[in-house]
């Protein structure tokens, strides 16, 4: 099963260099637990800029007062947290790309056993997923509904795409 964080991952405690990389990732927007990248641009800037370090740690650690940060998979986080008056948000790997976040770290079944403990959810959740007809039959308990929007990469024109916006009913 995925292990998921909330941005910024820091690494380990004391490793000032896992944590600048964590930063950036954040940064990149990338929640990727297996193969990290850090994609470089060979024509700009540099992103990361050493004399403003001292800044961005005030307003990384200003931002993260009162966060509290879990390293769990979903499904125990889901059960650790599950309470009336929570709101989960779920975004787990588009189906069909299981392995974008890494291999072996959330397989195709894990779509079914997320529909079925949703559906025991004492919490409210919304879930993001790619259009697909099994998503759809997967989740067809929950209220589904269809949105348009553009998949694009390092600032490409893009592809029309479909994506399922799903929740409780």
């Amino acid at each position: 099963m995925p292990q998921y964080f909330a941005p910024p991952y820091f690494g380990n405690e004391g490793d000032y260099g896992k944590g600048l990389f964590g930063r950036e990732q954040f940064k990149a927007m990338s929640a990727r637990l297996s193969g990290l990248n850090f994609g470089v641009d060979m024509t700009g800037d540099a992103r990361f800029n050493l004399t403003r370090l001292a800044t961005l740690l005030e307003e990384v650690h200003e931002s993260l007062t009162g966060v509290v940060i879990e390293n769990l998979n979903w499904l125990k986080f889901i059960d650790r947290c599950d309470r009336k008056g929570t709101l989960f948000y779920l975004d787990p790997p588009y189906f069909g790309n299981e392995s974008d976040y890494g291999r072996s770290l959330f397989a195709r079944d894990q779509f079914a056993l997320m529909a079925e403990r949703l559906w025991l959810l004492k919490g409210k959740f919304i879930l993001s997923l790619n259009d697909r007809p099994k998503v759809r039959e997967v989740f067809s308990v929950f209220r589904i509904r269809e949105v348009q929007l553009t998949y694009s990469v390092a600032g490409s024109e893009g592809v029309p795409a479909k994506e399922l916006i799903i929740s409780e009913r």
